[in-house]
């Protein structure tokens, strides 16, 4: 269900501003570092099967530290927010700093989730496990 969606399970602008935290609206409707990374280290794709959610992620890094990502996305609300949110996370960190990132970080960024919106962390957690796992695959396991 989307704000503004045309359909039977519509949602108005208010009734979004009565679901949705402010700040995982603004990371909606002023997404952060969209688009791809040109020549990335690394890069993803996860989808959700559930939902049919889709996240990329790619990622330059440098010194063992992410110096760019970005994100392209397909789905919910919820969904895009949260990655926007993981991007400015993750940004001028070190490999080792983003595998600590745990999914209650990222739901404080974007001031709370709804719990049938949860699911949208739990695709931005599993794309950054598997984008850092590209980076150094013989890391432990998240």
């Amino acid at each position: 269900m989307e704000c503004d969606e045309v359909g039977p399970h519509r949602l108005s602008y208010l009734q979004c501003l009565e679901m949705y935290s402010a700040q995982l609206l603004d990371h909606f409707q002023n997404p952060r570092n969209t688009g791809r990374v040109e020549a990335p280290a690394a890069s993803v794709e996860i989808e959700n099967p559930a939902c049919g959610d889709i996240l990329q992620l790619t990622v330059r890094t440098s010194a063992g530290r992410i110096v760019e990502i970005r994100f392209l996305a397909k789905g919910c609300v919820p969904a895009m927010a949260c990655a926007s949110a993981l991007t400015e996370l993750l940004q001028d960190k070190s490999v080792e700093e983003a595998r600590r990132l745990r999914r209650e970080d990222l739901i404080e960024k974007v001031g709370g989730l709804p719990e049938a919106s949860t699911h949208a962390s739990y695709l931005a957690m599993d794309a950054m496990a598997a984008l850092l796992k590209k980076l150094h695959p013989f890391a432990p396991k998240l």
